[in-house]
């Protein structure tokens, strides 16, 4: 039984971003093998590696070069894995405002990624693409 959300129009409606707490660092592990004390926020296993996001004092830590420091935006929306445009909708918004985003679809919720020093910029733009999406489902 699942509540996933697949309407691009009400997970846009519902979205409701939130940004959480620290800096995050994106790293990667040639050997894949991930050091003690490291708690991944999320791992993805490529060729060349092992890549995390962790948060940035661990990475810190264990003296891993950081390759992107990040803040994490949810959208706490509970979005259907096979909804279609909603990454889209929310990296063109982002990207018109000169924000990069790294998304992470996870089973419940999208996660964002952004540069730290534009997370409240993205906030912004990410709430007035909630507004816009409420005003076309209750016109008043």
């Amino acid at each position: 039984m699942s509540n996933a959300i697949s309407d691009l129009a009400v997970l846009l409606h519902s979205m409701n971003p939130v940004l959480n707490s620290g800096v995050y660092a994106f790293v990667s592990l040639p050997a894949g093998a991930v050091p003690d004390l490291i708690e991944p926020i999320a791992t993805f296993r490529e060729s060349e590696g092992l890549s995390l996001i962790i948060e940035e004092q661990q990475a810190s830590d264990a003296q891993l070069p950081i390759l992107f420091r990040a803040a994490w935006i949810t959208l706490t929306v509970h979005s259907d894995l096979q909804a279609v445009g909603l990454t889209a909708a929310v990296a063109t918004a982002l990207a018109d405002a000169g924000i990069s985003c790294n998304v992470v679809a996870a089973a419940y919720h999208d996660h964002l990624f952004v540069p730290v020093e534009s997370a409240s910029q993205a906030i912004a733009v990410l709430r007035t693409l909630q507004e816009r999406a409420d005003s076309r489902l209750d016109p008043a």
